[in-house]
């Protein structure tokens, strides 16, 4: 599973998701995650960047709510607690699960 982190610099969010899914590839090798700084309206726009932190999972973005905005800020996430600025681990295993298994040798 190809999953995508993308962030912007001015947003410390990314470094919390950031640590969330490298906990996910521990509990499941068969995910990959990349890194994609965005630097510029032009790129969020390009790369459907809807705030740092995002995560695309092979090239969607996994918990876009209707109606989001492309830029340059730092995003929100709900969650059981209130808002955070990264998905919690629970929520990330949750929609990862959605996915699928991982089977050897598969490239989804």
């Amino acid at each position: 599973m190809d999953v995508t982190l993308l962030y912007f610099t001015g947003c410390p969010n990314w470094k919390i998701a950031d640590e969330r899914l490298r906990l996910l590839t521990i509990e499941r090798p068969g995910i990959t995650v990349r890194h994609r700084l965005v630097e510029t309206p032009d790129e969020a726009e390009r790369a459907g960047f809807f705030g740092s932190p995002s995560i695309q999972v092979d090239g969607i973005d996994i918990f876009a709510a209707p109606g989001s905005q492309v830029g340059l800020t730092c995003r929100r996430y709900p969650t059981n607690d209130g808002y955070e600025g990264a998905p919690t681990l629970e929520q990330l295993r949750t929609v990862l699960a959605l996915r699928g298994p991982i089977v050897e040798g598969d490239d989804s």
